[in-house]
């Protein structure tokens, strides 16, 4: 065996080698990959000392590092945050990092703290308009469903939008789950695929007014806070902002970025003696904050004990007060679930919520075992919203299009687990559908049955990418056109974005009642539907309409609260099919050992698989830029703008932002004349957290930064660039997610062994289509991340509250 001499290190960075983990050669550019196994980064690389940090911290999106350097930014997962509380606060037992190698490097936040709402914002403002009108719509049919956007006045309504994690100085923008588009009339429903919107912000309304930011701006310069927050600050609290402030200086805690030390230190210098850590007003802003910042790490509620121990660690006296007072000022909501029994699942008829957290469940007079969780109301009516939405789509009867005997012969034409699922849709209007790349076949062969049958058929993706792969998918096998007739002929199937089928710019438009005018709807990417997006889609759904949640349950959860597709996947309450189509070749054979937590070896003689040893971060770069700009064109046939580099953060010494530094410096050079950016940049843009549309810079002009996305024309204002756009040479997994290239770069610096997870392995790994390259410096993290670091759990509500509504498919 032999590896790579120190003298040839510049000559063979693109050595085409053994796939990650797999002892072998490193020769140089032309070498053929013979195997992927976990020893070579042991045998191929020199040892690397793990620094602390990686994403761990950002697999939370509730840390902050103790040098306080790194901030987030709209499109920013909050698995990508560095910043906020420490994921252990947050509920999930993690520690806190410096944010090497995960922290995320976003602007100042001055454009955050202009007078203007920001585009998520009016997104959950034109959301919470539209679900009040469902409801209205629910109640006159039936009965009422609270099914959320009750939120407690304009503070709480804007804190849903703005809510991010920071750490030091610098504002961070939000970086939970994405909201929704803003609500527009639905256009006339059309049955033929259309391009997508363009995605350019909507216009907000206008912002406080300008005397009231000037006095918020003064009652800050008297506590000592940064007046650069007064636009954010008059904006939550509204037009009493300055004596809101004065009255309680923790209501600082609501804004962006700020974090409770210094909102203590904004409240003593405005209450002077009367200021302390007992105070009631400290108490419930603290113990929002935290339920914030476990909604970042993707809970939709807390365990109470795990709640009160960690106030007790942030300095609250009475834990037990404060939450019981946050609970009897509405800014929160306690439950009770009951526990499993041995030999039995639980009663949750006794789960319910309470402003008392000393009740005991209900039990028919005895007592229950129960635990008692703790959240925020937006998430616990979302999760609540959800659960009446998927119940009456499992104990309905789906509309019967096409007869029992149509729909078994459209079964019996298919093969394999296609003919399944064709069988489970035909009576049931909830189906679950799993597999990696290849299964997308099965929901295709769905759609074109659904279609013949006279079903008004949709797809919808998580973003961009992963609808036009679908809808080529959808073209390539496509039956001929029968010839036209008197009526108009009608079109296929089309493959739509979630986001842009839910706010009415792509799909069928809405009905005369407000729901989706369609009868099947396949939801691709499911895992990475969060609790509210999820309940919107729910509550937008016809009467007897058929939903497919489809995707790979091995992939990186949603970035917003809840895990929707594995909770459901749990619960049994629908049926379930599993593609038995593996991913081909060497690509898909590694990343299905990974699946099941084995980092094996795998033959690759078309040079699929290749591993670059690197012993220090600066080294990862260098090579890294050799990869995509030299090697994988050359010795793969993969041009540089079809090749992906996804790193585990964003800052860090081999981060996106220096990588992308890195990569722009050799691909497209240029002084930044706009805001940073040249014409000719690859950029990854954010029109709302959580969102990630990649594109390209084709020019700058007075009006804003004009970029090419999946092919539509998007204008982002001036101010809008810093907070919205970055460079997108790289990437993070979770900016990755629902994408896929033909070549893909991974870079796994030292400093990210401590945050690496199967998931986020698997997730990586498995962007890639003809060619994955690793440039792996982190030695056995990574076979261990993949064997024994599952992804990090999450507390939800929804498998109980499904559990008295529908039967357990047994």
């Amino acid at each position: 065996m032999s590896t790579e001499p120190e003298a040839a290190a510049e000559e063979t960075a693109d050595a085409v080698g053994p796939g990650p983990g797999a002892p072998g050669t490193t020769d140089g550019p032309d070498a053929a990959a013979h195997g992927a196994s976990a020893a070579a980064a042991r045998d191929g690389a020199e040892t690397t000392t793990a620094r602390d940090g990686a994403e761990t911290a950002a697999r939370s999106g509730a840390q902050s590092g103790p040098t306080g350097g790194t901030t987030a930014a709209p499109g920013d997962s909050a698995a990508e945050a560095g910043g906020g509380a420490s994921a252990e606060e947050a509920g999930t037992g993690e520690a806190t990092t410096d944010g090497t190698g995960t922290g995320t490097d976003a602007p100042d936040g001055d454009a955050a703290a202009a007078g203007e709402k920001s585009e998520a914002e009016a997104e959950l403002a034109a959301q919470r308009v539209e679900r009040e009108r469902i409801e209205r719509r629910k109640a006159e049919r039936q009965g009422p469903v609270d099914a959320g956007a009750k939120l407690s006045g304009t503070a709480a309504d804007l804190l849903a939008a703005v809510r991010a994690v920071e750490s030091g100085e610098k504002p961070a923008a939000p970086v939970f789950g994405a909201p929704e588009p803003a609500r527009r009339p639905a256009p006339e429903p059309a049955r033929q695929p259309r391009p997508a919107a363009s995605a350019e912000p909507v216009a907000a309304p206008g912002g406080p007014a300008p005397e009231t930011v000037q006095a918020v701006r003064g009652v800050l310069a008297e506590g000592g806070a940064p007046e650069t927050l007064a636009p954010q600050t008059a904006a939550l609290l509204g037009e009493g902002a300055e004596g809101a402030l004065r009255a309680d200086p923790w209501q600082l805690l609501r804004v962006t970025g700020v974090r409770p030390e210094q909102a203590d230190g904004f409240a003593r210098a405005l209450l002077g003696a009367e200021c302390g850590p007992d105070d009631e007003r400290r108490g419930r802003a603290v113990t929002v904050w935290l339920l914030e910042q476990a909604a970042l790490a993707g809970h939709t509620a807390l365990e109470l004990p795990r709640l009160t121990e960690t106030l007790a660690r942030r300095g609250v006296p009475d834990p037990d007060a404060a939450v019981q007072s946050t609970l009897a000022e509405g800014e929160a909501l306690a439950f009770q679930d009951a526990l499993e029994e041995p030999g039995g699942r639980a009663d949750s008829a006794s789960s319910r919520s309470t402003q008392d957290t000393g009740e005991e469940g209900a039990g028919g007079g005895e007592e229950r075992p129960v635990r008692v969780l703790v959240g925020l109301e937006r998430y616990a009516l979302a999760e609540e919203s959800l659960a009446d939405g998927l119940a009456r789509l499992v104990n309905s009867a789906p509309k019967q299009d096409g007869s029992a005997a149509d729909w078994e012969q459209a079964a019996a034409a298919a093969q394999g687990s296609a003919a399944e699922l064709i069988r489970a849709v035909a009576g049931h209007g909830l189906v679950l559908h799993t597999g990696g790349e290849a299964s997308l076949a099965e929901p295709a062969a769905l759609l074109r049955t659904a279609h013949a049958l006279g079903l008004r058929a949709w797809a919808a993706a998580h973003g961009p990418l992963g609808r036009d792969r679908f809808a080529a998918l959808l073209d390539a096998s496509s039956e001929p056109a029968e010839p036209a007739s008197a009526e108009p002929a009608r079109t296929g199937p089309a493959a739509v974005t979630l986001a842009g089928l839910l706010s009415g710019a792509e799909g069928p438009g809405r009905d005369a009642e407000g729901t989706l005018d369609l009868d099947l709807l396949v939801v691709l990417d499911a895992p990475q539907l969060d609790v509210e997006s999820a309940a919107l889609l729910a509550e937008s759904l016809p009467d007897g309409a058929r939903l497919v949640l489809a995707g790979d349950p091995a992939v990186l959860w949603s970035a917003g609260p809840g895990r929707v597709f594995a909770d459901l996947l749990a619960a049994r309450v629908c049926p379930q099919v599993a593609s038995r189509r593996p991913d081909p070749g060497p690509l898909g054979e590694l990343v299905s050992g990974i699946g099941i937590g084995e980092l094996g070896q795998v033959e690759a003689p078309g040079k699929e698989v290749v591993i670059v040893p690197v012993r220090e971060a600066g080294e990862a770069v260098h090579r890294t830029v050799q990869l995509v700009a030299d090697s994988v064109p050359r010795a793969i046939g993969v041009p540089a703008e079809d090749t992906q580099v996804i790193t585990p953060g964003h800052g860090g010494a081999a981060g996106t932002r220096a990588l992308n530094a890195a990569l722009k410096e050799r691909l497209n050079p240029g002084p930044g004349r706009f805001g940073g950016f040249d014409p000719g940049d690859r950029v990854a843009y954010s029109p709302a957290p959580g969102r990630t549309l990649p594109g390209r810079v084709t020019k700058a002009e007075a009006d804003g930064l004009h970029l090419a996305c999946a092919g539509e024309t998007v204008v982002v204002p001036r101010d809008r660039v810093e907070q919205s756009v970055r460079h997108g040479w790289a990437l993070t997994a979770h900016q990755a997610v629902g994408g896929r290239w033909p070549a893909v770069v991974v870079v796994l610096p030292g400093d990210a062994a401590q945050g690496l997870s199967r998931p986020w392995v698997y997730t990586a790994f498995g962007r890639a289509a003809r060619h994955l390259s690793v440039v792996h410096g982190v030695e056995q993290a990574l076979p261990r991340a993949v064997a024994e670091v599952p992804a990090k759990p999450r507390t939800t509500r929804l498998p109980v509250l499904l559990a008295p509504q529908v039967p357990t498919d047994t």
